[in-house]
């Protein structure tokens, strides 16, 4: 089977690695695309650094349109050349729509996926319709996503599960002490954003009876430059890297603070109480406000009522952040209450709905390949 794929950043390259290593189990396969490390790892060389399209908002987009919109010719002129039995592209949503229409244009008979729908469920529904001619089939990793894209006329979606499912147990007990996890994101602009935020939290917070210290999980790349900024905080910080490490750190800390992407969903399903935040740019925020965005977190998104606090920003307020955490730290109701709400979380996503339950990945690729 010749199978192109591409992951924008590392949530998706995770996703993307865990579907080609289901397909690897079942046929033989030739791989083209784009990806990261987790790609790699399972046999991708990748056109170009999977980073350069790991952007969010239009301060960080703007600067590199240019570069972004010529690798979008790029992929798609690869994806029209290799002719593929299928093109799988993981999230990066703008970026996988602009390939999409391009490779429809010049080569519709190529089936090209969407794994991971883009979030039409918090802003801006009426991009559904929009992806129905580009994608042959969306691969939902949120269970309530099918039924909302048949509600508003999107292409044909199934639920697919998540990786983290298999990633990150759901613990029992949360420790009465034990290290505070940090997470800032991963893209450009979310560090720089969110980590005088991390820092303002940690400073305040080292000396808290239940806080032994702090981890910051980042990837490799980001490894020198997030270990040189942590090293001026007045607080002890330890940056790590990898997925063994973080899962480690997922199973023994005591609470987290996190950005409202991904990784708050693998800290719900590994039961790990959390407060969220974002700091918006002026774009993002705008959308909030124009679509009355009910939530930005994802396990508040899932169970669609308030199970995890959402600090959302356009400037940074580290005192509201950080007495959420003191709450958090402070009241042992409101972990349990969170940790409950975790474990209807994992039931919910290790099933699916009634309508729409769970489905293999690679069974849902493998429709399109051409014997």
């Amino acid at each position: 089977m010749k199978l192109f794929i591409l992951a924008g950043e590392p949530s998706g390259d995770r996703i993307a690695a865990d579907l080609v290593e289901r397909l690897q189990q079942r046929v033989a396969l030739e791989l083209d695309g784009v990806g990261g490390d987790a790609l790699a790892q399972v046999g991708l060389t990748s056109l170009f650094d999977m980073n350069e399209l790991a952007v969010m908002g239009w301060a960080d987009v703007l600067p590199r349109l240019p570069k972004l919109l010529w690798r979008a010719r790029q992929v798609a002129r690869a994806i029209v050349r290799t002719r593929p039995d299928v093109a799988v592209l993981v999230d990066a949503q703008v970026f996988s729509a602009i390939v999409a229409k391009q490779v429809h244009a010049r080569a519709p008979d190529i089936p090209v996926v969407l794994c991971v729908a883009p979030a039409v469920w918090a802003w801006k529904p009426e991009r559904a319709k929009e992806l129905t001619p580009r994608f042959r089939e969306v691969l939902a990793v949120l269970p309530f996503e099918p039924a909302f894209m048949r509600k508003v006329g999107g292409p044909e979606t199934s639920y697919i599960g998540h990786p983290a499912l298999q990633r990150f147990p759901l613990r029992q007990d949360v420790p009465e002490r034990g290290p505070m996890l940090l997470l800032p994101g991963s893209r450009e602009g979310e560090l720089r954003r969110h980590l005088p935020l991390m820092q303002a939290v940690a400073e305040r917070l080292k000396g808290h009876e239940r806080v032994s210290g702090f981890i910051l999980p980042t990837p490799r790349r980001l490894q020198e430059r997030v270990a040189r900024t942590v090293a001026s905080w007045d607080a002890p910080v330890e940056v790590i890297v990898g997925e063994e490490s973080k899962a480690a750190a997922f199973s023994n800390a005591v609470a987290a603070v996190a950005v409202t992407g991904t990784v708050t969903l693998e800290l719900a399903l590994a039961g790990m109480p959390m407060v969220t935040t974002y700091v918006a740019d002026k774009g993002q925020a705008k959308r909030w406000v124009h679509y009355k965005v009910k939530y930005a977190s994802l396990p508040n998104a899932i169970l669609d009522r308030t199970l995890v606090p959402e600090i959302l920003q356009l400037e940074p307020d580290a005192e509201a952040l950080i007495a959420e955490v003191k709450r958090l730290l402070d009241e042992r109701g409101a972990a349990a209450e969170q940790v409950a709400g975790f474990a209807e979380i994992r039931q919910l996503m290790e099933a699916g709905t009634a309508e729409a339950p769970r489905v293999d990945p690679a069974e849902r690729v493998l429709r399109y390949l051409v014997t």
